[in-house]
């Protein structure tokens, strides 16, 4: 194949949006982004100018339509850009074409845009800009009656913008989420590539996701993507089907934190394992977390913990009533506790946060109590990207991560977290309750480990001050894991 061909991209430096673009936008060229109100349109145009200057030191020009330079400036002030900085080292220029301007040229029946033009062509000459970015084409083509008339002077920004020779985005609106791709209908056949942003409400909360509907002459990821706005960050997209099954694997056995776990589990958990503890409440599965994290930190390694339901005050104090002492592990270095209710902020906020955190803490484990928490938050769909994303990138980071999930009754039955994370874990723990006699006792079982044999009993398990003591398989019983326990030899006289 002929390289020279090639359509060249070029990278954004937008977090995740350079992954779902397969190496950024085709240079050279004009890329729409269409979207409704507050989908992030100006962000994402003004974004891909900050990047420019900040990671590859590439000039840009930002054509405002709509708002003046000064509410720009203001707007998108907490997102950290240093805006004025930029233009006082003639790194970024504004080319205000807002309502607000003196400035208007016409010729009988519309707006002619030779002067506009004109004055980008300046700007990215002053600047040697590599990037144009245009917020938003609605306002200035609202001024126009005839739609074909929209199409080719549409056209010829686009002609000539590439003639500059820079790499263009342009913002347009559009009415509905899954409706019509732009307001007037023909933005989207100028341009070379369409990205559509959409700011959709689910289950009384929004959800933002980006989708490249067309990359002329280049490939890209399909679908949609869900992405969030950070503070002192701006976009960061989530590429969750563009991840790739191409982690490591290791054979290194690691601790439970419990000696008869470890036997169960042929050894211990495998170092890059993915851990799911499921069972209902009360049943012990924070205190498998809690031992999973102290006998970590007792082989030296850095623990991190994320606790959804229950404060900082009660994981201590519940640590401390079995026995293990987070606070000096703290003081130590080797654990770190965030706890969070689940409901102030969206699923994709809460997954770029846990691998922020991740980040700055480097762990060799951590641990999510619970997923059940966070599934309430969230539509069955985001919930399972939610995990797909968390579960590769520790996978990635070859940390071992443990997670909890609870289930809906409290003898038996699989949880809905259970169903959707199952398939992509590498070792279940089950935990149950069985009604003995009159008397309830705890059941704990190993469903499933991949790349290894495990114990295949349900076993008795008794909690103290020292923690979880697992004792002797259950012997002439069946159905507990369905909840319904009963004695083989009481069978007959049913």
């Amino acid at each position: 194949m002929n390289t020279d061909l090639q359509i060249k991209k070029l990278l954004t430096g937008i977090s995740g949006f350079d992954q779902v673009t397969e190496g950024g936008l085709p240079a050279g060229r004009t890329t729409l982004v269409s979207g409704t109100a507050g989908s992030g349109k100006t962000v994402l145009a003004a974004q891909f100018l900050a990047e420019g200057i900040r990671k590859f030191g590439e000039a840009g020009v930002f054509i405002t339509f709509e708002e003046p330079p000064a509410d720009i400036r203001r707007n998108i002030s907490s997102l950290g850009w240093r805006i004025a900085d930029w233009e006082a080292h003639g790194k970024w220029m504004f080319v205000d074409a807002s309502p607000q301007t003196n400035e208007e040229v016409s010729f009988a029946g519309g707006y002619d845009l030779s002067a506009l033009l004109a004055r980008i062509e300046n700007a990215v000459r002053q600047t040697n800009a590599k990037r144009v970015a245009m917020d938003s084409l609605g306002a200035i083509f609202s001024r126009f009656e005839d739609t074909s008339l929209i199409r080719s002077e549409l056209f010829r920004i686009a002609s000539s913008l590439k003639h500059m020779g820079v790499t263009a985005m342009m913002t347009a609106e559009r009415r509905e989420e899954y409706g019509d791709i732009s307001r007037f209908g023909v933005e989207e056949f100028v341009a070379d590539n369409v990205i559509i942003l959409r700011n959709v409400l689910e289950h009384e909360k929004r959800r933002r996701t980006l989708e490249i509907l067309k990359f002329r002459g280049t490939s890209h990821h399909k679908g949609e993507y869900p992405f969030t706005i950070i503070p002192q960050q701006g976009i960061v997209v989530i590429p969750l089907s563009a991840i790739e099954l191409k982690q490591k694997s290791s054979a290194v056995r690691i601790t439970s934190g419990n000696a008869e776990l470890d036997r169960m589990c042929n050894g211990g958990f495998f170092r890059d394992s993915i851990i799911l503890v499921s069972g209902a409440t009360g049943t012990g599965k924070t205190l498998i977390t809690t031992e999973f994290i102290a006998g970590g930190v007792a082989h030296g390694e850095r623990c991190l913990l994320f606790a959804f339901e229950e404060s900082r005050e009660q994981l201590f104090r519940n640590a401390i009533g079995w026995g293990r002492d987070f606070e000096a592990m703290e003081n130590a270095g080797k654990l770190r506790v965030v706890c969070e209710y689940p409901e102030v902020a969206g699923l994709e906020d809460h997954l770029i946060r846990i691998k922020m955190e991740i980040e700055a803490f480097r762990p060799n484990r951590v641990a999510l109590d619970s997923l059940s928490a966070l599934e309430r938050i969230s539509s069955l769909k985001g919930f399972r990207e939610f995990v797909i994303g968390l579960t590769s990138y520790i996978k990635q980071e070859e940390i071992a991560g443990l997670f909890t999930a609870t289930t809906p009754t409290l003898t038996g039955g699989a949880s809905v977290t259970e169903t959707h994370i199952s398939t992509i874990t590498d070792l279940i723990i089950l935990l149950r309750y069985v009604e003995m006699h009159g008397e309830m006792q705890r059941g704990i079982t190993v469903l499933k480990m991949r790349g290894s044999p495990h114990d295949k009993d349900i076993r008795e398990f008794q909690i103290d001050s020292s923690g979880m003591h697992i004792g002797q398989p259950f012997r002439k019983i069946t159905g507990i894991l369905a909840g319904r326990p009963i004695r083989i030899e009481d069978v007959d006289d049913l």
